[in-house]
């Protein structure tokens, strides 16, 4: 898994939850925050691609340019500027 910045959340757990996740993270030899990073992995490889909200944005809009998807990042600077320039 890439390392990106990492978000601070609060989560309020059972203490029963609690124990088990330490001893379990102790057994395995990671931080708390790693093991609950690792579990809420494993729960998203659950959920179908079809599922994620990003796949909604597919097909939302539509254009006539043929080498949009390779060149996107050209294409947004440019409107920007022309937006900067307005």
């Amino acid at each position: 898994m890439t390392t990106l910045a990492k978000r601070p959340i609060q989560v309020y757990l059972e203490e029963q939850q609690d124990r088990a996740l330490r001893k379990l993270a102790a057994e395995q030899g990671v931080s708390l925050s790693e093991l609950i990073r690792r579990s809420v992995d494993l729960l998203l490889a659950q959920v179908p691609a079809e599922e994620d909200p990003a796949w909604k944005i597919i097909g939302l809009g539509r254009s006539n340019i043929a080498d949009l998807g390779t060149r996107h990042d050209e294409y947004l600077v440019q409107e920007t500027s022309k937006e900067i320039n307005r």
